[in-house]
């Protein structure tokens, strides 16, 4: 082979290598009504430590548990469109509400991967001693039918209680988590259900593990209780390998935070939440 020939080649390929790492280092797009997603962000932060991510808060209109199937679809695309918009490789969903009212026809509507957040209805029935096991959701959640289908699929022979909360996200959202109110709140959601002789509760919102330890307070060690951080970032992993977009370079990534009601106030409620100083943007 002429060395004209091998100098191109070589050339070629130093350019498409080059434009791979680009494209790899572009941001993973994460998104939640509110500050839910934050306790996924953080354990995204935790194990893929290189990857430059973008999370928005959609605090303008949280919480979603109470919006219509059509008005969160609408959201989850014009998310979705932001993050493309700004090169984004993968999208994580990480709303339970906004997954199950909206991935599937967001996954046919554009070509990177979306990981979204489903409860973790499966584990809980292995774990489960009497079987008895409570799920704690928002009102649309409780009400949608692909996630009823994810119970009943799983669910197996355990007797399952989907156990609604309404008015948790937004006491969570007005920074009132360790409030009496707040507590109050899950007494009433939770005693029912102890009472029961559940002893195994999945959490099905991302903010419910911001209030993880007063769930413990009142349910006790004898509960187990679970949430789906780790089982997220596992599968973004998966998917970001299977798709060979895992970011090349060493330096630690950047995080980067928005929401639709970017003010003082939800900037301290985030610094509070991540246990650091940060920045908030207007989204969009």
């Amino acid at each position: 082979m002429p060395l004209q020939n091998q100098a191109d080649i070589k050339a070629a390929t130093s350019i498409l290598k080059s434009k791979r790492q680009t494209a790899n280092a572009e941001p993973i797009g994460i998104f939640d009504s509110g500050v839910g997603g934050l306790s996924i962000t953080q354990c995204i932060e935790q194990q893929l430590p290189h990857e430059n991510l973008l999370y928005v808060a959609d605090t303008l209109y949280a919480p979603y548990g109470e919006k219509s199937t059509e008005f969160i679809q609408q959201r989850v695309n014009d998310i979705a469109q932001w993050f493309i918009a700004r090169n984004a490789k993968a999208i994580v969903v990480a709303c339970n509400t906004a997954t199950v009212n909206a991935i599937d026809q967001l996954r046919k509507n554009i070509s990177i991967p979306v990981i979204g957040v489903e409860p973790a209805i499966k584990p809980a029935t292995s774990i489960s001693k009497n079987k008895k096991i409570a799920i704690l959701v928002t009102k649309a959640t409780a009400e949608n039918k692909r996630f009823l289908a994810l119970v009943a699929q799983y669910s197996h022979n355990s007797d399952v209680t989907i156990q609604p909360c309404p008015g948790l996200v937004e006491l969570i959202e007005q920074d009132k988590k360790n409030s009496p109110e707040c507590k109050l709140m899950l007494l009433s959601y939770l005693q029912p259900l102890l009472v029961k002789g559940v002893d195994t509760i999945v959490l099905g919102c991302t903010h419910y593990p911001l209030v993880k330890n007063l769930i413990n307070e009142i349910c006790g060690d004898s509960i187990v209780v679970m949430e789906t951080a780790q089982p997220v970032t596992e599968q973004l992993k998966r998917q970001l390998v299977l798709h060979q977009l895992i970011n090349p370079l060493n330096n630690i990534g950047e995080t980067t935070f928005h929401s639709s009601k970017c003010c003082l106030k939800q900037q301290a409620l985030f610094s509070h939440i991540l246990q650091r100083t940060l920045r908030l943007n207007i989204y969009p």
